[in-house]
């Protein structure tokens, strides 16, 4: 399962042991490793970047979901690659990019204490033992949450949202005087504009989708042929999951879209 790790540490030696444990595990096979950072605390509460995002076993969307997530914990490398992508602005793109809830954010800033250093990691596991298991080795505390499909929730909400709106105006301006249908038009074009940012914003997430889901199949590969012929078939499953399931979201969004423009068209 697709999952975005925290694991919190007392140094950044600890941190860099803990990141060697991670690459081993996924030169054996036991979780894919996508991308990483390291970020740390200062004494008064400055969060900075100490080891540059490593997505170096594919293209470069595969260090989105954890920039993002650096992005919302303080540090400026999720803040410049939101900026660079330039799809939603902010932290709430951070949230739709990273695929976690408000709680794990916030659960990730208490344990990052002042002192402390964070290794940011997204993964594909089966089990939590293995990660556990080597972070706590090396004095690191795991939080881990899967990364959901919220993203397609809010375009749905925004684009019907919208459209809501623009059932109302319409139905209102059927009755209203020559004046107040001039105030009505005028939001009802503001309306239109909306709605047809939202579905540029889904178009464009469906290729943020797809090109994701592409380096993660590139990376899923290259694991594979570096890895041991025993775990091929668990290393195969991710494959076929990641090409499932994201082919599923991008349709979903892709359908949205098209039926809202096809509207917005007539």
């Amino acid at each position: 399962m697709n999952k975005m790790l925290v694991a919190i540490f007392d140094s950044e030696v600890a941190a860099d042991a803990g990141l060697h444990a991670l690459r081993r595990l996924h030169s054996e096979g036991d979780i894919t490793l996508y991308a990483t950072g390291v970020i740390a605390k200062d004494a008064s509460g400055l969060v900075s970047v100490k080891s540059s995002l490593d997505h170096s076993n594919a293209g470069a969307g595969l260090g989105l979901a954890v920039g993002s997530l650096i992005g919302l914990l303080g540090g400026p490398l999720g803040m410049l690659i939101g900026a660079s992508t330039g799809a939603v602005a902010g932290s709430v793109r951070d949230y739709w990019v990273a695929g976690v809830g408000l709680d794990f954010v916030e659960e990730a800033e208490r344990q990052l204490k002042p002192g402390k250093v964070a290794l940011i990691a997204e993964v594909d596991e089966e089990w939590v033992t293995p990660v556990d298991t080597a972070m706590e080795a090396t004095g690191g505390t795991v939080f881990r949450r899967s990364r959901s499909e919220a993203v397609e929730a809010q375009f749905d909400h925004d684009i019907e949202a919208f459209k809501a709106e623009i059932r109302d105006l319409e139905a209102e301006s059927a009755h209203a005087s020559d004046t107040v249908k001039l105030r009505l038009h005028i939001k009802l074009e503001a309306a239109s504009v909306s709605l047809g940012a939202a579905v540029h914003r889904a178009q464009q997430q469906v290729e943020m989708i797809k090109g994701e889901a592409d380096a993660k199949a590139d990376s899923l590969k290259a694991q594979m042929n570096d890895a041991r012929s025993d775990v091929h078939d668990r290393i195969e499953s991710r494959v076929k999951r990641v090409k499932s399931g994201y082919h599923a979201r991008g349709a979903k969004l892709s359908h949205a879209w098209s039926l809202t423009k096809e509207a917005l068209s007539a």
